[in-house]
């Protein structure tokens, strides 16, 4: 429109859409509840439509007989109309939904299942319509075609350029208005909140610790003892209860009582059952390594088991049992009942979900709700992880603290843009009992390690185990940045190194498991496509080759600190890895260690001085276009910038300095370490070792059959003694008996009978008799024990339901039984693991060593076999000089600076995600001035647990009759 006048009047005009304010009245009449705004949506369209009508009178009476004018006119308001059919698929949305015609919602649905052929067709009317424009324009104008075929370059690529912007624009409104579509959907989630009717209640929290080897002997005591460790959490639970308790309590009011708790015993130890103040159960689970199988991944086992197979599924299968019908209580299981307004049915095991936690984990409510949401939004989500936050003190923890960052930052945001997340920690995740309960994977995950690779992918990586069986069935594993958890991270060199001496094999392995049934997961599991599989052999080759490349790099330290020829450096640069592997089969563990630890302190002192130096050869230099120069200010540029992307754990990146000096340490030493010590399939981390220096427990000689039966009698009458009936303990007692029955020598001169008092004088006759035990405990089993804490908080033994009780003793017979002692099976698999780790240690270091001897023979040849860069000044002009790089190098430098960009990228696309959940959620859960104030209260009496005032409505939050565990 060549009339400013006109142009700008017909703006006014198009801020108010005139098809718009016609459907938003159409659709108020026909949605019974928004009559009250009728009135004024009324209004509102004569307004426009008004206001359109004196616009036409306001230019066609200046002058009649202007038929140019009128036609301009005329353009404007059929173009303000069309403008305005923008937002008719909201209304028509609405007015669908409510009206009675078939056809309107018939032509709703096909709209919304083709909704983005709709914008490509709309697009193309978009163009059309350009077009009419323009041909009407020019005769009208009175002008030639030539005009337009004849425009200069500069106005042809503005032009372009303008087309490119309205494109982009048009793509990005389209993509955010996704967006806001996905934020309403979220806000909707506010509606999924349990009945408050008590009676009717349709959600429940459980809490479960799952306590392993509690138990331990008492000299003195008939039965077995928790340990202190078991003690204290008993202790903290009764001081946490009596705060909850009284915490609205006045400063002189008698203390409330707390109400006496239940304590029982178990086929796999024993357990105390805790009724919380609000009504929420927590249930310690104490084992007894004697009676059922110890370690993580069978605690795991007998949690998923209990939780999942009891609690979720048995009670269909009694009341089978009981003559119900198996199709009806199968309808009941698989398709819970749900709102008559719903057309989706939700399967109850479905909706239920398992929070994993370790011991020292610290979390708020609300990073567990914005994992719940991930899991009801997607239902193909069987787990999801939050952000986990190291803490401690000490440059250990300094240095993991940006070490979580990066990866969260890039790596586990590129897995979950690209694919799936590899390994959700069992630290803080959230797994879907459905997805659980699949074919081979609960099952699966009940395989005892046979072979000497399973001892490596089985034990000592449950938790990337337990995704790897859950991507193999199709289920999909995210990451919310948004959940935050925070957990205990070594602190000192030696734990640091054991952790990860586990972590390091575990994940190759399950990344080479992924890597191998590629085929079958591509075709299983729709988010695990052939290029993310590219993406995550491209990363396991990267980390392969890790050891070489920081040899690499101290070779080029060396050559800028002493000014020597890159292949001396590289030279000295091996020599002190190659000592350390070898020496490395033939020393211990600990020793390893040390070496490690004074090897790191010298490279850090490297790295630094080559840090500083390489910063003052481009000061002198002028120029910043180096290989060196560029990998290092594009990898601060890529930190600083993910940290300004989390503003909230900015601060980490202080530590950046200190990860990059231990880099050699982190990606040299301890992959050495690693490799080294593969075969060794011990924890290595939070395991009470044997104080030094004591000695194995000495056999004991064979029990005569007076013996046996004087020790079982008495053992008979102590525990009636003890705790008032006997133990209902039946096949698994056996077990215990034969634990707990030491044998008792028959008397010598030297030796005196165990658990028995010798007199310094004997009478002749007496001199052969046996000494009866004496039991001076003053608790004579870990029953008594628990009681004898405190007395603010009573328990009281109960017995355990006949049908629960069988079930753990079918399961522990059929899957945790506690693994006999097989010296000779033990001395055969640790051969297994020795040579599996000569074998894989041999071919991870030779790939490495190829790689040194390519770049070394390529370096040796850069006159011929090279690839020239030219060198630019500060000004970027050309110097006159070449910067010689070797292809191999060349490569692998543009491959990793891809890796970069990818993950940078996916994180950019990630942290918009996060910004839709998080805005979404907070819509739903705010927090009115009155609870603001009572969190000021408590924060000034110095109360640790405010959650319940913070977030007063998460535990009432509803998921379509789900179970949160």
């Amino acid at each position: 429109m060549p009339h400013l006048d006109i142009v700008t009047n017909v703006t006014i005009l198009n801020s108010v859409a005139i098809f718009s304010a016609l459907l938003q009245m159409v659709a108020q009449c026909t949605s019974k509840e928004r009559n009250r705004f009728l009135l004024s949506s009324i209004t509102a369209f004569i307004l426009i439509l008004l206001g359109s009508v004196l616009f036409l009178v306001l230019y066609i009476i200046k002058d009649p007989t202007d038929t140019q004018m009128a036609i301009w006119v005329g353009l404007a308001v059929g173009g303000a109309f069309l403008v305005s059919l923008n937002w008719w698929e909201n209304y028509f949305r609405v007015i669908s939904e409510n009206t009675n015609s078939t056809f309107l919602k018939n032509l709703c649905r096909d709209v919304r299942r083709c909704r983005n052929m709709l914008h490509i067709l709309s697009s193309l009317i978009r163009i059309v319509v350009t077009a009419c424009v323009l041909g009407a324009y020019i005769p009208l104008a009175n002008m030639d075609w030539d005009i337009v075929t004849s425009i200069p370059n500069r106005e042809t690529r503005i032009i372009a350029i303008i087309i490119g912007v309205q494109l982009i624009s048009s793509a990005l409104c389209h993509w955010f208005s996704l967006v806001a579509c996905k934020m309403h959907a979220l806000r909707r989630l506010d509606k999924y909140r349990p009945k408050t009717d008590e009676a009717t209640r349709d959600v429940t929290f459980e809490g479960h610790i799952y306590f392993d080897d509690a138990f331990r002997d008492v000299p003195g005591s008939q039965g077995r003892h928790v340990n202190e460790y078991a003690e204290m959490l008993v202790d903290i639970i009764r001081e946490v209860y009596s705060i909850f308790v009284n915490a609205d309590k006045d400063l002189f009011n008698e203390e409330q009582q707390i109400p006496d708790q239940k304590v029982v015993r178990t086929p796999y130890g024993g357990r105390v059952v805790v009724r919380m103040p609000h009504g929420n159960s927590l249930v310690v689970h104490f084992k007894d390594k004697q009676l059922i199988r110890h370690k993580k991944r069978w605690s795991q086992v007998m949690y998923l088991y209990y939780l999942l197979g009891w609690k979720v599924s048995t009670k269909y299968f009694q009341t089978w049992e009981k003559g119900g019908e198996e199709p009806e209580l199968k309808r009941q299981f698989e398709v819970k009942v749900n709102k008559p307004t719903d057309c989706i049915d939700f399967k109850e095991k479905h909706n239920t979900y398992l929070l994993a936690l370790d011991g020292d984990t610290d979390f708020q409510p609300a990073a567990v709700m914005l994992l719940i949401d991930r899991l009801k939004l997607y239902p193909q989500v069987g787990a999801a992880c939050g952000r986990i936050h190291p803490t401690g003190s000490g440059p250990m923890v300094w240095y993991q603290k940006f070490e979580y960052a990066v990866g969260h930052w890039l790596h586990k945001t590129a897995e979950h843009v690209l694919g799936c997340v590899l390994c959700s920690p069992g630290c803080f995740s959230l797994f879907r009992a459905s997805a659980l309960m699949d074919d081979n994977v609960m099952k699966r995950y009940t395989i005892k390690a046979s072979k000497a690779r399973h001892y490596i992918q089985y034990d000592q990586g449950e938790d990337r185990w337990l995704c790897t069986l859950l991507l193999k069935q199709g289920w999909r594993v995210e990451y919310n940045a948004a959940s935050d958890a925070y957990t205990n991270a070594p602190e000192e060199f030696k734990e640091f190194y054991n952790q990860r001496r586990r972590w390091g094999p575990s994940t190759m392995a399950n990344i080479v498991d992924l890597l191998g049934d590629s085929n079958l997961i591509t075709n299983r599991n729709p988010s695990m496509s052939r290029p993310y599989m590219l993406y995550q052999l491209f990363n396991l080759a990267s980390s392969i080759l890790s050891p070489s490349t920081v040899v690499l790099m101290i070779a080029g330290c060396l050559t800028v600190l002493l000014d020597i020829h890159p292949n001396a450096a590289l030279v000295l640069a091996v020599i002190p890895p190659v000592i350390i592997l070898g020496i490395s089969f033939t020393i211990k563990s600990d020793t390893q260690i040390i070496i490690a630890a004074v090897m790191s302190t010298l490279y850090a002192f490297i790295m630094m001085i080559a840090a500083i130096t390489v910063i003052g050869s481009m000061i002198k230099d002028q120029t910043i276009l180096t290989p060196s120069s560029i990998f290092i200010i594009a990898l601060a540029c890529f930190y600083f910038t993910a940290a300004l992307l989390h503003p909230q754990e900015a601060s980490v990146a202080i530590y950046g300095f200190l990860y990059i000096i231990c880099i050699p340490s982190a990606y040299l030493l301890l992959a050495i370490y690693s490799m080294v010590n593969m075969n060794n399939v011990s924890w290595g981390t939070r395991e009470t070792a044997p104080p030094p220096g004591a000695s194995k427990p000495a056999t004991d000689p064979p029990q005569t059959a007076l013996q046996k039966a004087k020790s079982k009698i008495t053992k008979f009458f102590s525990r009636a003694k003890c705790c008032r009936k006997p133990c209902q303990r039946g096949s698994t007692e056996e077990l215990l008996e034969n634990q707990e029955d030491k044998p008792e020598p028959e008397p010598e001169p030297e030796a005196q009978p165990q658990n028995s008092i010798v007199e310094d004088v004997r009478n002749p006759e007496e001199g052969q008799r046996e000494e009866e035990p004496i039991f001076d405990c003053p608790n004579q089993c870990w029953i008594s024990q628990l009681k004898s804490l405190s007395d603010d908080m009573h328990l009281q033994e109960d017995t355990l339901e006949q049908h629960e009780e069988e079930f753990f003793r079918e399961l522990i017979a059929k899957y945790l039984e506690p693994l006999p002692e097989n010296k000779k099976k033990q001395k055969k698999m640790t051969k297994r693991l020795k040579e599996m780790r000569n074998k894989i240690s041999f071919v991870y270091f030779i790939c490495n060593a190829f790689w040194l001897i390519t770049t070394f023979a390529l370096q040796l040849l850069d006159n011929y076999v090279s690839i020239q860069v030219p060198k630019l000044d500060s000004n970027l002009q050309f110097t006159g000089e070449y910067i010689y790089i070797d292809p191999v190098g060349f490569m692998f430098i543009l491959a990793f600076a891809l890796l970069v960009i990818i993950q940078f990228f996916a994180m950019l696309y990630h942290r918009v995600c996060t910004l839709i959940h998080y805005v979404a959620f907070l819509d739903t859960e705010t927090v009115s001035y009155k609870q603001r104030q009572q969190v000021q209260q408590i924060a000034d009496e110095e109360l640790d647990d405010s959650d319940d005032f913070l977030f007063p409505n998460l535990p009432r939050r509803s998921y379509e009759q789900g179970t949160l565990v």
